[in-house]
């Protein structure tokens, strides 16, 4: 019965996620650009993670590997306290810590990303090496076509990490194109399973599920991998799928408007 009128009450996290939503667009309209379609697909994940209180990060780790993802990354950091909200405006500028990729001069941050694929062995270096704290890495799917990502996997399964979430922002598509057009992932949940990890399947968006499966994970014996169903650009119908708005260039003021005005009646 509580499950069932879950899915029709709102909960707390959305009012952040909308607030959230709107600093990201600010951020990147006076930039004049940056990494928004993946950005917006993933910006639930980091705020269940930071909000949805299965974590405690002055003691547990969370690491970005997609690092392009910074902005979804750096509103919640603001949100939370870890550097000035008026920084954000700051946001790829010539000698701005809010740099395009994540690095650790931000507070807050743990992991400085480079490639693509080398987060996740970053986070299984570090939940062997503290296995009393729980370490959270997010990944994107097209990350998944990076070999490191499997090494990472074959030793935390050896290992036995259960102090491991990787969490894949699964919304189908990269910088060219979907993952489907450019390098097909297959059924990535067997794969995991294939490695000895616990796989989860959610709604990325669904902020009941994703702080349930947060919590039940942080107790894995195994490591685990969630896959989050999420959706490219979420919150604004012209990026929505649209892999052209992985990276823009430049946002045009009647776009900036009309994506404003659909995340604050969205």
């Amino acid at each position: 019965m509580i499950k069932m009128w879950n899915k029709f009450r709102k909960h707390p996290l959305e009012k952040v996620s909308k607030e959230l939503r709107l600093d990201l667009l600010e951020m990147i309209y006076a930039a004049g650009g940056g990494h928004i379609g993946g950005s917006l697909s993933s910006l639930d994940l980091m705020v269940a993670v930071y909000m949805g209180k299965a974590f405690d990060f002055k003691k547990d780790h969370f690491v970005l590997s997609a690092g392009h993802l910074a902005g979804a990354l750096y509103v919640v950091l603001a949100r939370l306290g870890y550097f000035p909200r008026s920084e954000l405006k700051n946001y790829s500028g010539l000698g701005s810590r809010l740099q395009g990729h994540v690095s650790i001069d931000v507070p807050g941050v743990e992991y400085s990303s480079g490639s693509l694929g080398q987060g996740l062995s970053f986070a299984s270096g570090l939940a062997l090496g503290d296995k009393k704290r729980t370490v959270v890495c997010l990944t994107s799917d097209g990350e998944h076509q990076e070999g490191q990502i499997w090494e990472a996997a074959m030793l935390a399964s050896k290992y036995k990490l259960g102090n491991l979430i990787n969490i894949v922002d699964v919304n189908n598509y990269q910088i060219d194109g979907s993952t489907d057009e450019i390098m097909p992932l297959g059924k990535l949940g067997q794969k995991y399973i294939s490695f000895g990890w616990t796989v989860k399947n959610v709604d990325g968006h669904n902020f009941w599920q994703l702080t349930k499966v947060l919590k039940k994970a942080k107790n894995d014996e195994y490591p685990t991998c969630i896959l989050a169903r999420t959706i490219f650009g979420k919150g604004v119908s012209f990026m929505q799928y649209d892999w052209r708005y992985h990276d823009v260039k430049k946002l045009e003021e009647r776009l900036y408007l009309r994506a404003k005005e659909e995340i604050k009646n969205g």
